[in-house]
């Protein structure tokens, strides 16, 4: 029994300290993403997805490195900690989804996009993701003990199980939308394929190896806490590579072999949708 209890402990630090190096590889990706998207990059409705999903991600991951190096230096443990990091992953799963709708409505149905489509809404819906995940995480957390408040156990009941509800609506959204354009792109659309398309596809990918165990730890938290108390760490590590990647995706679309140039103009690379008919190149952001 010391034995198995020794295991547990080592494979507890190696998971702890595995996802503090992932988490810190993911701050800095993800800030570089945020200062030259924000600073560098014209912004248009894709690139606006792309910077508040930095901006989530590298809300999360800086949340569980503050925590982490608390929790390893001063040995403080709290709910809190795992509340505010699940918050800014629900906004970055709220702007995947949307995002992977508006990707796939742009390239099902082009010219009713680009004609129809109101010239605001991806930052409204982005705006809308930031502020309804707040009552979405909030309201069950407080309800169920996790804020430092009493439990009600039949309002905790109802608040759970519409978060859950409505978190697993939002993954599968993404997962049916991101499956749509993939058999659009590859089967029946006859334009050449964009590096957009290996965006959109590598972060659902992420998403659903990486990013759903967490959603999964937060529907059944007590259940998995009792009977499987290593499924906590490896969540959070997954949901740290799944946030810490999405630069790596960036960078990888737009680098061209042999070549070696500046972030920006790597991003701004991987952002282009290809030549359009006319003057200039259409890309996500725009046209040049």
């Amino acid at each position: 029994m010391f034995g198995l209890f020794s295991v547990w402990r080592t494979v507890d630090s190696v998971l702890f300290y595995l996802t503090l190096i992932v988490a810190l590889e993911g701050v800095v990706g993800n800030g570089l993403v945020l200062w030259n998207l924000g600073l560098h990059i014209k912004k248009g409705p894709f690139s606006v997805y792309l910077l508040h999903m930095a901006a989530s991600d590298f809300l999360f991951l800086s949340c569980h490195v503050g925590f982490s190096v608390a929790q390893a230096a001063l040995g403080i443990q709290d709910t809190l900690y795992f509340v505010l990091t699940f918050l800014w992953f629900v906004v970055g799963l709220w702007l995947l989804a949307a995002f992977s709708v508006e990707r796939c409505l742009s390239d099902l149905f082009p010219a009713c996009y680009q004609g129809r489509w109101p010239r605001h809404a991806s930052a409204v819906l982005c705006a809308l993701a930031w502020a309804l995940s707040l009552p979405a995480v909030l309201l069950p957390a407080n309800t169920c003990g996790l804020l430092r408040t009493s439990v009600r156990p039949l309002v905790c009941l109802h608040y759970h199980v519409a978060s859950v509800a409505w978190l697993l609506l939002l993954a599968f959204v993404a997962c049916v939308a991101g499956v749509v354009l993939f058999v659009w792109v590859a089967c029946c659309s006859t334009r050449p394929r964009p590096r957009f398309y290996g965006i959109v596809l590598g972060m659902l990918l992420l998403l659903f190896f990486c990013g759903l165990p967490l959603v999964l730890y937060w529907s059944l938290r007590p259940l998995l806490n009792f009977l499987l108390p290593i499924f906590s760490p490896l969540a959070m590590l997954l949901a740290c590579v799944n946030s810490s990647s999405k630069p790596l995706i960036y960078l990888t679309s737009g680098r061209k072999p042999g070549k070696r140039d500046p972030l920006r103009v790597v991003l701004r690379r991987a952002l282009e949708e290809g030549t359009g008919q006319g003057t200039g190149i259409v890309l996500p952001m725009g046209r040049l």
